[in-house]
């Protein structure tokens, strides 16, 4: 079978379409290729054109690992190979589904797939207006929120183009959302099912039907209809090789003429889950940076030192020893870290610690890590950090915000309120991470490092692993939209295991 095109909308930095393309029956040669990617974001689109270029070459030459230490510019690596940059032009588009004109939509993806019938749609449209987050900060749905409807971008592709496959992403609270107690969940599986019926100027009789892609049985009613509940849309993904709690529905979609059913699909398999301390731990140690004052290693231990002089600290020692003598032992230590990582390639990994899927991570032509610098913090949040990481490794746990010593507390009237329970938390070394979202870009509070020697919230590379993404992965833009992107995407990994499911239907067409 020849390459697949894949089309990928609302990409993002390009998760989806990444495991999918990573996905190889032939060690040689794709089983996959992305014809086109669609995002409206600047800097997510950045990343997506770079990746572009990186997936122009069988042998990726020395100059992008140049770019990745910082050697040269963007400019000067795309006048260096400017036939694969226009490639990467064609294939990664900057637009905002919705805004531009539907014509130029679908020229673009009629041109990207040259009459193939066998192709793939993958998307996830924006969540915000489903997450509970989002509908706890903005006090519900708002029935004129246009993000609500943003999926029908997503419907009417299908509708106009009839791809015999499509996987659909979202966050978990789409299945609770409703607008004027109606389902929004229970609306998209009815027009999904007749996608072209929402369409006047759309003549199209082809239906789907929506399946899971981890349910191994199914049941039928009367009528001859699968009974699925909503939940057996969720995939949870630290079941499934992401060392990460990040739980997301996802719809595969299959043509009702392809004559596929739910006995043709072969789900994705549970797997152990993988500690985040099996993903990390092999990345260069890196200290924190310094908000305020002067940002050197003197300054930076110091600060962390001084924690030996604090009445909070000193009451430990009566309030909870065990604690304390941990405490203790890290702060005698003499080999806290003194460099923040400020730049790209600039330390090796660690050697002689294996981890997790390295093969999916590692590449032989890296001399370090990129996306790796540290955050600044104030000195309050650095004894704060020490605390969290301090108590995770001693208890095994994240301690709420009531277990922290009164001075510690953020001066915050409604601090004791119960509102900011997990207003910060620390990763465990020994169990799968929190999930990894947008908010990471805020502050790191609720992204603290397991180890207490480095004092500091994940770098983007760190929460990049922790998605699956591999290390020649580069993000481009100033570190917050790093973040975001990284929080916003599709696990890469989880992505390849969807494209084996893909694949083998692909092969009964």
């Amino acid at each position: 079978m020849k390459e697949v095109k894949v089309i990928d909308i609302f990409a993002g930095p390009g998760g989806l379409g990444e495991g999918f393309h990573s996905f190889r029956k032939n060690v040689q040669k794709p089983t996959f290729s992305i014809g086109l990617s669609i995002e409206m974001d600047y800097f997510a689109h950045k990343t997506l054109l770079l990746r572009s270029f990186f997936r122009q070459f069988n042998n990726v030459p020395d100059e992008y690992y140049d770019f990745l230490k910082g050697q040269i510019i963007w400019d000067d690596l795309f006048k260096i190979y400017p036939k694969e940059f226009k490639a990467a032009q064609n294939e990664a588009w900057q637009a905002t589904l919705g805004d531009v004109n539907n014509n130029e939509i679908d020229i673009k993806i009629d041109s990207a797939l040259q009459n193939e019938k066998k192709w793939v749609l993958v998307g996830g449209p924006p969540c915000q207006a489903y997450s509970v987050v989002g509908r706890s900060r903005n006090k519900g749905i708002k029935p004129n929120d246009h993000r609500l409807y943003l999926y029908k971008e997503y419907l009417r592709i299908i509708a106009k183009h009839n791809p015999p496959f499509f996987i659909m992403e979202n966050v978990k609270g789409l299945l609770s959302a409703s607008v004027e107690n109606k389902s929004i969940f229970e609306q998209m599986r009815s027009d999904f099912k007749h996608p072209a019926l929402i369409f006047d100027d759309i003549n199209n009789n082809s239906n789907y039907t929506i399946y899971p892609l981890t349910a191994n049985e199914y049941h039928k009613d009367l009528a001859g209809e699968y009974l699925l509940n909503p939940t057996d849309f969720i995939i949870k993904s630290e079941q499934y090789g992401i060392p990460q709690k990040r739980h997301r529905v996802i719809l595969l979609g299959i043509r009702d003429d392809l004559n596929l059913t739910a006995e043709d699909i072969e789900p994705i398999t549970k797997q152990d889950e993988i500690p985040i301390s099996n993903i990390i731990d092999d990345l260069p140690i890196r200290r924190s940076g310094i908000s305020k004052g002067i940002d050197d290693r003197v300054t930076w231990d110091d600060i962390l030192r001084s924690i030996s002089n604090a009445s909070w600290y000193k009451q430990l020692s009566y309030t909870d020893s065990k604690l304390f003598r941990f405490m203790a032992n890290k702060l005698s230590a003499k080999n806290l870290p003194g460099y923040r990582g400020v730049g790209n390639l600039s330390y090796a990994p660690s050697v002689g610690k294996k981890i997790a899927h390295s093969n999916w991570f590692y590449d032989k032509k890296l001399t370090g890590v990129s996306n790796h610098d540290t955050r600044a913090h104030i000195k309050l949040d650095l004894h704060r950090y020490f605390f969290y990481s301090c108590f995770g490794k001693v208890y095994c746990t994240s301690p709420t915000i009531d277990k922290l010593p009164e001075e510690l507390l953020p001066k915050h009237k409604n601090v004791k309120s119960g509102k900011f329970k997990d207003r910060f938390k620390v990763q465990l070394s020994n169990s799968a991470s929190a999930t990894i979202t947008s908010h990471i870009s805020k502050d790191g509070h609720y992204y603290i490092h397991p180890d207490p020697k480095q004092c500091r919230s994940l770098t983007v590379r760190e929460a990049a692993r922790i998605q699956t993404f591999p290390d020649n992965f580069f993000f481009c833009g100033p570190r917050t939209e790093q973040y975001k992107q990284v929080g916003n995407a599709v696990p890469p990994f989880l992505a390849f295991q969807i494209a084996r499911v893909v694949y083998k239907l692909l092969k009964k067409i």
